[in-house]
């Protein structure tokens, strides 16, 4: 299949042809998967996808990638990822919800300045981006400015928000004194944002409107933000669900349940991203199929944390009822940042808490790592899948790794058995991004010089002996 059709003898120019690829899993409308495949590139986008050798006839490139032992999927888009968490591996291990929140991440959050929210980011970036990662969502932080400008650096797609909390105090917690802010400055600040960087950034950069939590929010600053929404034609975001002490809380704080509170605020519809969204009252499922929001299935968090949402969720059956259910990595706290372990863990956790093998396909894991997670942020006319006319957004898999072997079926592996550390290359618009696991734009070994440096900083900052847990002593 091609873009343009092709007179006898006249092969088309391109600028870059990848032949001779093992697999090629699509994602498209017929979710093709197909053998000894080539794709052709041209200003950024594909302009075929077929087999190799109608493609070597058709197209001349002025570079062509031999894909031998490779197996090719569309970018993965990571629904739901703090950047500006990444500096904060072990600093949250063996906490419930509230103490996750209220004594471990929120006093890390404030103890970061503009310079490690920029290292962190692009931290978040290179880890994502080796992992098969081409676009991510990021809930906000204190310096969104610092998150893009250095997401935007190492040719990743981000979409950036900021963080808004303006309910200084819940049954959770107290936030700390720097995070704490007005309805009228968390919705100034993110109209600013929108007039900085809206249509900047050569379509690499989309913004969303955030408020990072339920039960800090009031109901001004949610339907504010999502009047800004409306207005810049941008999604809404916010974690919902995750626990049932975030829930028990909103029906304490509100008389109602979170997504019974947004649908009564008139908010809730499908330019809404709702990160977790496990802990549901019965007749919110009926909710969520009227509205059909995104939800952000983030497993590898409720597992480390133990907030019990993929035991009680619903996200399979929700999916079977027409509603776009994504994948989300979460944060560097939870452990793993890689999409590939998060598809492996969605679909065998639900395996497991269902009893039932049939429960959660590697298809549908597949398929919430791409083209839905493109769903979920309005990218779907432009990435998510391998298709003509498409961002031409791929990430190349060595499969010669023994996790990949034998290869009789490469879905099953790559959700059963792989894990993102056998992404060899990543192609962001037709630009090799990352080379043989190293990124082509930015210093690999200058910046994990910063990011131990950055965690040095931070660490002089905090009260170590509080964060860190630990049974065994340390001499």
């Amino acid at each position: 299949m091609s873009a343009t059709s092709t007179a006898p003898g006249q092969p088309l120019p391109c600028d870059l042809l990848f032949t001779h690829i093992d697999w090629l899993i699509t994602v498209d409308p017929q979710r093709r998967i197909i053998r000894d495949a080539a794709l052709a590139v041209k200003d950024g986008q594909f302009v075929a996808v077929g087999k190799t050798a109608d493609l070597m006839g058709q197209w001349q490139a002025s570079q062509t990638i031999a894909g031998h032992g490779r197996v090719v999927i569309p970018g993965m888009i990571d629904n739901h990822l703090h950047a500006s968490f990444q500096l904060s591996r072990g600093l949250a291990d063996e906490a419930n919800a509230q103490q996750f929140l209220f004594e471990h991440m929120y006093p890390y959050e404030a103890a970061n300045t503009r310079e490690d929210v920029a290292v962190s980011s692009a931290f978040a970036a290179l880890e994502l981006m080796r992992h098969g990662v081409t676009c991510f969502t990021d809930p906000g932080n204190y310096h969104p400015d610092a998150t893009i400008s250095s997401v935007l650096a190492t040719g990743m797609r981000l979409v950036a928000a900021c963080s808004c909390f303006d309910k200084t105090k819940s049954v959770m917690g107290l936030l700390p004194a720097s995070m704490i802010e007005s309805t009228g400055a968390c919705l100034e600040k993110t109209e600013a944002l929108f007039e900085r960087y809206l249509g900047q950034h050569h379509g690499r950069l989309t913004l969303s409107a955030s408020f990072r939590g339920m039960n800090n929010a009031s109901d001004e600053l949610i339907t504010g933000l999502k009047d800004l929404a409306n207005k810049h034609q941008v999604k809404l975001q916010t974690h919902a669900c995750f626990s049932y002490q975030t829930h028990d809380a909103s029906v304490s704080a509100t008389g109602k349940a979170e997504i019974e509170r947004l649908e009564s605020l008139g908010v809730l519809d499908e330019n809404m991203i709702l990160v977790h969204s496990g802990w549901l009252e019965p007749q919110e499922l009926a909710l969520l199929v009227k509205r059909k929001p995104t939800l952000v299935c983030s497993p590898s968090s409720s597992v480390h944390n133990g907030y019990g949402y993929m035991a009680a969720g619903k996200h399979p059956e929700l999916m079977a009822m027409g509603v776009n259910v994504s994948l989300g990595s979460d944060h560097a706290s939870s452990g793993v940042v890689d999409m590939v372990q998060e598809m492996r863990l969605a679909a065998c956790l639900y395996k497991e808490v269902r009893m039932n093998p049939r429960v959660m396909p590697p298809e549908h894991a597949i398929e919430m790592a791409t083209l839905n997670g493109a769903k979920g942020v309005g990218l779907q006319d432009r990435i998510g899948s391998i298709e003509v006319g498409k961002e031409a957004d791929f990430v190349v898999f060595d499969a010669t790794q023994p996790e990949w072997q034998p290869l009789y079926n490469p879905v099953s592996n790559l959700v059963y058995s792989a894990t993102g550390s056998s992404v060899k290359d990543v192609f962001i618009a037709g630009e090799q991004v990352l080379k043989d696991g190293k990124l082509t734009r930015i210093d690999h070994d200058a910046l994990m010089q910063q990011v131990g440096e950055a965690g040095q900083r931070i660490a002089a900052r905090l009260d170590m002996k509080k964060l860190l847990k630990g049974f065994w002593p340390v001499q």
